[in-house]
Formats: structure tokens, sequence, C-alpha cells
């Protein structure tokens, strides 16, 4: 029997077998065993086998791991990466950077701006460089910086202009090149067809061309690169042949990255950014695990991009950033705000010294609490997503309300409700805050009402007013969740009683009087065989409260592997007990907590609730919850914007401009609506947008349907006006509702 074995096999096996620490990272440059020829041509590189092929599985063998630990936070072990004074890696702090949003040629603004990064605390300003002026620009800002004593690290960001790239590395220390534009910059969205592997490896010659005399450069002057891979703007080419995925930004990084290795260069950093979340993790996950297959060991730089202003931001931010620093993985963050550039540094910071809070190695506390977790088999695809949708529970036919519409199959918003707020005076403001509508006093829920309510304690029997406002929001499907203790002291018809899971099983699921059904709190210190008989109950839904002497993170998991293992397909509800005093902490904190979980599919919604003093209010913690479901791709309650953070090539004033837009559109549900800058940030940029606004020239913006351009040079004062007009003539338009008339109060008077 004849065996077929390609020609790129028989290559990669004999350059394995001649030199096989080719394909590792080399431990230092000066390592003569581990030198790699240097390559005049793409036949001379040696290429990282092709994955698409099946031959990178043949070779070197398949996947494996994509942090350095499941059960503890480790840093993933990376080299030192250069960048003037700092330095990226495993044996590093993270190090914190933004970007300056000034015009580049604006020299002594930018000098002033970057000056305020610094003294804000920044390790590192990231500048954009169009063309020679702001490559000269550049170099006069570093000079600058150095007469007024800031030696911090500047970085041009790079796109389309392979020379000036060169010519700017003279001036600063660090070079940000996007494999989608950098070399390939022919945004034109149309499908290439490619017949074979060799027919899409001919096009490397022009990305070695474009490539390596930078490369060479950086060498020489010791300069640090990143790989900055963006989910928006894939090239052509690889969008073809690997489709808009995770897998087709991991490709086209690694082919960027044997460009650097054939010519002996390792001092760079990987960064796989994007707008959705989800992606940005599962692709940044993906890269980590082929890292590790090849034996690399590059730094990583985090960022969401595009993510947005205010607490929205800083949640998308935090889902992204804060699962993968979860997890050990990332040397250098970037949270990308529309917003100037100081005020990204809080988020940042803060996200840092999370993680680094975690870290088993540093902090014994963390180590106690992640080795306290019962012993579990982490089972998650970490390469693919699926979320774990729990089963709603169904009206029995004797109920008097649907416990069906308590929770929502694309996640529920459950909110914290104080006796208080039920008085006959505050009821009405009580229905508002909870996202009700109101009709004749009377609640009905509306898209983003809160599915239920949790209430420690009700008010008491003979408070016909409090008792009757709670009546009225179970008639229209709100769910009353209170622990069943209280309910055995102060019945309430047709609550739910939440009881800990140990207790439940004792009691074989007892009820107290007029309970309608069962809720269970499990904090993960019970047994995996006591997690079990969640199946047996059969409760209405199952809270998640993990204990403080447990890693929230490792011990959530368990639940979910034991779900999984015994099926169990009761809904899930993160119960979230915050002290935060801030809106933005709150937003970071359950970014990262929660949205770690909700990243890998595991949850079904969420409960915030305060402990101690009361800083925010229902309403409030009503949304972020929201946010926070939207920002995790689970349900849309509001406009979804993309937003990218402005820099020295915007074209208009970014954050006047969003805030109008979402002024405009805020309220249309299951839209998305990306703002962008400049056409860098363009339409690529716009891959998850129905809609774009888009500077093309001073004073001008082009509007998109989808990646199409529809309307062009539309002046700035009439682009908002234009762009609502656009959306009402594809069908996505509502009209805004108007403001209640408070008839709630009249009602009550």
């Amino acid at each position: 029997t004849m065996v077929y074995i390609s020609p790129l096999a028989v290559a990669t096996a004999l350059a394995l077998a001649t030199n096989v620490d080719a394909f590792l990272a080399p431990q230092s440059s000066s390592s003569s065993a581990n030198q790699l020829r240097m390559a005049d041509g793409p036949s001379d590189i040696l290429w990282t086998p092709s994955w698409k092929t099946g031959e990178r599985d043949e070779v070197i063998g398949p996947l494996g791991k994509y942090c350095e630990d499941l059960y503890s936070v480790k840093r993933r072990p990376t080299r030192t990466v250069t960048c003037g004074p700092i330095k990226f890696g495993s044996d590093h702090p993270i190090v914190r950077q933004t970007m300056a949003t000034t015009d580049t040629a604006n020299v002594e603004a930018s000098i002033e701006q970057i000056m305020r990064c610094a003294d804000k605390g920044f390790d590192m300003v990231r500048i954009t460089v169009q063309g020679k002026r702001e490559a000269n620009a550049a170099a006069q800002i570093r000079e600058g910086l150095f007469k007024k004593g800031y030696d911090i690290p500047l970085c041009a960001d790079m796109h389309f202009q392979p020379k000036v790239a060169q010519l700017v590395a003279d001036a600063v220390e660090k070079i940000r090149i996007n494999p989608g534009n950098f070399a390939d910059g022919r945004k034109d969205f149309e499908d290439k067809v490619y017949e074979s592997e060799s027919d899409y490896i001919k096009d490397r010659e022009y990305l070695m061309e474009a490539m390596v005399p930078l490369v060479q450069t950086c060498k020489d002057l010791n300069r640090c690169m990143r790989i900055g891979t963006n989910h928006g703007s894939l090239s052509s080419r690889v969008l073809s042949y690997y489709g808009d995925t995770p897998r087709g930004m991991v490709e086209s990084a690694i082919e960027f990255a044997d460009i650097c290795r054939s010519q002996d260069y390792h001092n760079f950093v990987f960064s796989m950014k994007a707008s959705n979340p989800l992606v940005m993790v599962q692709s940044y996950r993906l890269l980590a695990s082929e890292m590790y297959r090849l034996d690399w060991d590059y730094p990583l730089h985090l960022g969401v991009t595009e993510a947005g202003e205010g607490e929205d931001g800083r949640m998308k931010s935090a889902v992204g950033i804060g699962t993968l620093l979860a997890d050990g993985l990332g040397d250098t963050v970037r949270v990308s705000l529309t917003e100037d550039p100081e005020f990204e540094y809080e988020p940042c910071n803060r996200l840092s010294e999370m993680a680094e809070s975690r870290l088993a190695a540093t902090h014994p506390e963390a180590a106690e609490r992640q080795k306290a977790v019962k012993k579990y088999v982490d089972t998650r695809d970490i390469f693919s997503f699926s979320r774990r949708i729990g089963d709603l529970p169904e009206k029995k036919e004797e109920e008097k309300v649907d416990v069906g519409l308590f929770l929502n199959p694309n996640g529920s918003v459950i909110s914290t409700v104080l006796p208080k707020m039920l008085s006959q005076d505050s009821a009405p403001y009580l229905y508002k805050e909870l996202g009700f509508k109101t009709a004749v006093g009377m609640p009905f829920k509306d898209i983003a009402t809160s599915d239920s309510i949790f209430m420690r304690t009700l008010p008491k029997q003979d408070d016909a007013n409090a008792r009757t406002a709670l009546r009225r929001m179970m008639e229209v499907g709100t769910g009353v969740i209170v622990p069943a203790k209280e309910l055995e002291e102060n019945p309430l018809e047709n609550a739910v009683a939440l009881v800990s899971l140990t207790e439940a099983v004792e009691s074989n699921g007892k009820l107290p009087e007029g309970a309608i059904r069962l809720a269970v709190e499990i904090d993960g210190n019970e047994s995996d065989d006591v997690i079990a008989k969640v199946k047996d109950l059969d409760p209405v839904m199952v809270f998640i409260s993990v204990a403080d002497n447990l890693s929230q993170l490792h011990s959530a998991r368990r639940i979910f592997e034991i779900f999984k293992t015994n099926d169990i397909k009761t809904p899930a509800i993160h119960h979230y007990k915050t002290t935060a005093g801030e809106s933005n902490e709150l937003a970071l904190e359950l970014g990262t907590k929660v949205g770690s979980l909700l990243t890998d599919g595991n949850g079904d919604g969420i409960l915030i609730e305060q402990v101690g003093e009361t800083n925010f209010s229902v309403d409030f913690l009503r949304n972020t919850g929201f946010s926070l479901l939207q920002g995790c791709r689970m349900r849309n309650t509001k406009t979804e914007f993309v937003s990218c953070p402005s820099c020295g090539r915007t074209l208009f004033d970014l954050q006047e401009t969003t805030a109008d837009i979402m002024d405009a559109t805020g309220h249309l549900p299951g839209v998305t609506v990306a703002v962008m800058g400049c056409i860098v940030n363009g339409p690529g940029e716009m891959a998850d947008a129905d809609f774009g606004y888009v500077g093309t020239l001073p004073g001008k913006v082009d509007l998109y349907y989808g990646k199409e351009v529809v309307r062009k040079s539309i002046k700035n004062e009439e682009a908002v006006d234009e762009l609502v007009a656009l959306i009402k003539s594809y069908g996505m338009w509502k009209d805004k509702e108007e403001e209640e008339a408070e008839e709630e109060v009249a009602v009550v008077a």
C-alpha cells in the first residue's frame, strides 16, 4: 500500500530532524546551538507547520494546556522582553499602558499629554504614526520628553506603512504592527479562492518584503515589537482562508512571528484584540495553547478593543482582560476607553492589582483559598464557546403564578429589595427602579425589568400596602425569593424559599407554609455527592454564593463540572456580594469575578447584593446586571456600541460624537452601532456591527451597513441624523417611548 506524504510534511520532518530547536523559543539570542539561519525569502524560513492540513498535530503533537495551572493562579512563564527602561514578562510586574489621543504632529500637545499619563502612573504610551510627518514628530516628542526628565517608553502604532515603521524605529522604543494591514492592507472583503495550502503560502513573499527590514532594524536598535492582531481587521487573505475566527487571528500572528524568528529576533510580544470579549478570550487562550505546544514563551499584551466608555466600557474590558488574568495569562494591559487616556489608568491599574492579588506564589491567602477547593477535573473546552443553558421551571396546573417567568432563557437579573422600598409612597418609585412599566399604577414587565427580586426580610403581614405591591409584581411573573427561615416566621404566599443545599438535602426539600417552589444556595464547601443531589431536589434555581474560604473562580468551576457530570440543568444564578463604594470599581469586580465564569458559558444570571452600607440604587444595580449579561453576549437589552478609544488619527471629536449617537440610538436593543474615528479602525474593525459611523476626511463621515459603505462624505453636523435615517431605512428603528408621566404619584395621592 502506497502512502502519500506531502512535500511540506517531508520538509518539516527533515527540518525537525536536523534542527528541532528551530521551532522552539531560544533561551537567549546568544545561544549558538539555537541560532536560526537568516532568511532571504519565504523558502528559507522554517515556517510553523500548517494547522489546517493537520501537519502541526502530526509533527509536533496535539494542543494541550492553555495556562500554567487549571487549579491555582500561576503566571504563564515567559521570556523577558525589553522596551527601553521597562521589561515585559512573567518575572516582572504587569505593565500598564495607554494611547495618546493628540495629533502626533502636534508635538507640544503630545508631550504634555504623555507627561500627564506618566504622572498618573502609566509605564508606556502608544502614539499613532500615519506617515513621515508623524515619524519626524515622534522623534521630537521623544527628545522633548527626555529633556523634561521623562524616560517613559513610546510605542509607534503602525498601519499600512512598513517604510515609515523603519524610520520611526530610530526614535521610539517599540513598534506595534497589525498583521491584518501592515503588509496586506487590501481591505476589500472579497473572497479569495485558495485551492491548496501551497496557493495560500505563495503570498508570503510580500509579507517577507515588508517585515524583514523592520525586524532587522528593531534587532539592530534593540527595539521591542508587538505583533497585534485585531479580530476586525484581518487581511482579506486570512479571512478567505481561515474566516473571521480566533483561529485566523492566531495563524496570522504566528506567520509574522515566524518571520521575526527567522531573523533570530525575539524581542516581541503578541496581542489578540477584539471588541467581543468572548472572541478575545478564546483567541488569547488559543494562542497561549499554541505557544505551549510550540515551546514559545513570548509575553502577551491584553486588551478589549473599542470597549466604549463609562461603566459599560470598564465592564467589557474587565470581562475580557480579567478572565485571562485570572488564569495567569497576560504581561501588559491596556484598557481602551472612549475617554481621555488619563482615565484609563484606574481600571488598568485595578485589573492588574486584582490579578496580582490572586497569584498563589506571592499571596499565601490566595494560595490557601485555591488549595481549599475540593478536587475536581476541569473539562472545559476552551477552543470553542457553548453556553450551558439551564432549563426554565414549568408552571404546574395548581400554581397561581407562572414560575416560568421568574427567569429569562437568555440570562436573568435578580434585584435585592428592602422592605422599606415597598411602602405606599415608595412602591411606585420601586416599580420604576426595577424597570417595570406602569398603567394606572399597576406594574408590568418590560425588556429590561428585573426577572425576580430577592428579599432577606419581608414586610410584616399586616403591612397591607407592601404586601399588595409584592402581589402585583408576582402576578406579572416576578419571582420573590426569600430565605426559608424568614418565610417560616413571616409567610408569603407564592414566594420561592431559599435554603442552603445542605439544609435542603437534610429536609428533603421541605417548603415553608405558602412557598411555591424551592431555590438552593451552594457555597462550594459541599461534597460532590451533596451537590449532585440538586437533581433530585429539582429547585427552580441555584444560587452560587462561594464561601470566603474558597477561591471563587475555581470553586464555581468545580460546581459546574459536577453539574455537567450529573446532567443537572437547573438554572444557576451567580450571587455576588459586594462592598464596593464606587460604580467603576463594581463594574471591574463583576467583569473579572463573574464575567470570567460567563465567558465559559457557565451561569444563567446575576444577583448583586450590597453588603454593609448601601451605595447604589436598585435601578443602578439592575442596569449593571444587564450590562454584564450584554457584555458577555447573553441578553441584549439596549443598543450595543463599539466605540474606538480615539487617537491621533481621529477625524472628529469622538467623545462628543459618541455621546450624541448614544443619546439618539441607545434605545434599540439588538442593534450594534460602531463609532470609529478613522478608516484604519473602520470597516474591518466593525466586524460585529450592524451600522458604522466612520471618519474619512476632516469634517466628513461615511456611514456603513455591515461592512458596506452606503452613504459617503456626510458633514459631521448632519451625520447623526443621517445615521438615524439609515437605521430606519433598514427597518431596525423604533421611536423612543415618552417618559412616563408621574401617574404613580397621582394614584398614591
